[in-house]
């Protein structure tokens, strides 16, 4: 860990036309720590992601990643920073081991440093057992590790993961994420965009909500559960104008609502609160089929920041 964030972004914008795709974003991600990035569709995710890697030149506002300027000294920027994109950018007609070995070489190692990164990366990725096999052969999956060993024969001091696990069945995700925090307690920052709520929770030890292009709230994953709400109440009603009412009747504490089980979701501070949302919701107790107390997630937090119930692709921007 070093004093010096690893990334530093200061009103950073960009715009296509009048869509602003950033607005004036800040962001600090330290050095061996993850940092998730969450926002709706058209957030600005994806193009934060790519004005750090120098694929892109922001309108104003300054960035650095290890210290170094994203426009002006983008060359160094790119000695010391991996990225893994959306898409897998391995070569099917090799086998796992010649894609490291060619990519090791590239980087400047010698013969037998290449191999000796190779044999070390392929039991990271947990792929040394079809070490010899094409890629055209392999899963989804094994795909997605193999691609992220590829960015990390030369160990980087950032990380930029795009949405790695889009796609992935549980065991690939579960995988993947041990890489992630093994690359985080290394030294390495991981700054990732994700889908999946849950992976932020896991994974991460600074959650950062974009939103409109900005930073709209950000700590870690429980601080910002506290922030929204210490628990959250389900309430189960018995019919469709019993959920409709309850939601009126509860305004801008509702936090969900599930119209297949009406079902509505609100804050509660603390378990006190609950007679105070029955007496609301149901003075007469006759509508309230069931209810639960449970912890509040970061569905919870996303859904109160940013108005939508869970993040969705970012469409991609040239």
């Amino acid at each position: 860990m070093t004093d010096r964030p690893a990334v530093e972004a200061v009103g950073l914008r960009k715009a296509y036309g009048d869509d602003h795709a950033l607005a004036g974003l800040d962001l600090v991600v330290g050095a061996g720590t993850v940092c998730a990035l969450l926002g709706p569709n058209g957030a600005g995710k994806t193009t934060t992601v790519r004005v750090l890697a120098t694929l892109l030149v922001p309108d104003a506002g300054t960035a650095r990643v290890a210290g170094f300027d994203v426009v002006r000294e983008r060359h160094e920027v790119r000695r010391r920073l991996s990225l893994t994109g959306q898409s897998t950018a391995v070569d099917d007609a090799l086998t796992a081991q010649e894609n490291l070995r060619v990519v090791a070489r590239l980087a400047g190692l010698t013969r037998r440093a290449a191999r000796a990164r190779t044999a070390d990366l392929l039991d990271l990725v947990d792929l040394a057992d079809v070490a010899g096999r094409r890629v055209a052969t392999f899963s989804g999956g094994m795909r997605r590790r193999l691609d992220l060993a590829l960015g990390l024969v030369t160990v980087p001091a950032v990380m930029l993961l795009d949405e790695p696990t889009t796609g992935l069945d549980p065991r690939s995700r579960q995988q993947l994420w041990q890489v992630v925090a093994a690359l985080a307690a290394g030294g390495t920052a991981v700054l990732l965009t994700t889908q999946y709520l849950d992976e932020a929770d896991r994974l991460a030890d600074q959650v950062v909500v974009v939103d409109g292009g900005r930073v709209v709230a950000q700590g870690s994953p429980a601080a910002l559960k506290e922030r929204v709400a210490a628990r959250r109440l389900e309430v189960v009603l018995t019919d469709a104008a019993s959920r409709a009412d309850a939601v009126r009747r509860l305004g801008d504490r509702v936090l969900a609502v599930d119209p297949a089980r009406d079902a509505v979701s609100v804050a509660v501070a603390d378990a006190t609160e609950v007679r105070a949302v029955l007496d609301l919701v149901d003075p007469d107790r006759t509508t309230v089929r069931d209810l639960a107390l449970r912890g509040a997630s970061l569905d919870d937090v996303f859904l109160a920041l940013t108005g939508h119930a869970t993040p969705t692709k970012e469409p991609s921007r040239a």
